[in-house]
């Protein structure tokens, strides 16, 4: 009974998953229209971020599709999609200097990307196993195995927790360098300040998503205990 009652803020939640990917959608593609002042392109604002803090042996290279950036801490490489890469709007200077903050948290240890580095190979595999093993545990009355999918789909909720402060923190050091060092004027600022908050929102969404799930999963164990 306690469980259904979690179906409701599950349900706005997953309303506010697919609004904020619109969202995100639609800010990127609105800031992408309009050119930056000083005419870079996003891998000429990463490369100069990069240099600026000693990074000068982390390439930078275009991959395919739209909103596929990101910082690859393996191989220490920046990964910027096609219309970042080489066009010189908003959008792309402000989604190529984000990535670049991983970076430069990687070359800083900062401790909840270290934190995240750590958790992700166990993670991997909680979150692949998880749902089969709470699965089984409703369909055979199974106790054991419906409590050890909820610790295994716990992890990968605090996975999920601890990107957002990741994500929030690599936005603010690219906004603040982007200022600093005249990627953007001010008046341009309030157009990264929009394309990055909105990226962010997808992840408060996801993390939130899960969050509940995880609740509403407690509430069904203790209920069937019951």
């Amino acid at each position: 009974m306690y469980s259904n009652v979690m179906l409701i803020p599950i349900l706005l939640a997953f309303g506010l998953s697919l609004w904020a990917q619109f969202r995100v959608s639609g800010t990127f593609k609105t800031w992408a229209k309009v050119p930056n002042m000083y005419g870079l392109t996003g891998h000429d604002a990463a490369r100069r971020m990069l240099d600026s803090h000693g990074l000068y042996d982390v390439p930078i290279e275009p991959v395919r599709g739209t909103l596929s950036d990101h910082y690859d801490p393996i191989k220490r490489v920046v990964r910027l999609s096609e219309p970042v890469y080489y066009e010189r709007s908003i959008s792309a200077v402000a989604v190529a200097c984000h990535e670049v903050g991983h970076a430069i948290q990687h070359k800083e240890s900062y401790p909840m990307l270290v934190m995240r580095h750590r958790m992700f190979p166990f993670v991997n595999f909680a979150s692949g196993i998880a749902p089969f093993l709470i699965l089984a545990g409703f369909l055979f009355g199974a106790f054991n195995l419906l409590g050890l999918g909820i610790i295994f789909f716990s992890a990968a909720v605090l996975f999920q927790l601890v990107t957002l402060p990741v994500e929030f923190n690599a936005s603010n050091r690219a906004r603040k360098v982007m200022l600093q060092q005249g990627f953007v004027t001010h008046e341009e600022e309030r157009g990264v300040a929009k394309v990055l908050n909105s990226a962010a929102l997808t992840y408060v969404a996801a993390a939130l998503i899960s969050l509940l799930e995880l609740i509403r999963y407690i509430l069904m164990f203790m209920g069937n205990r019951e």
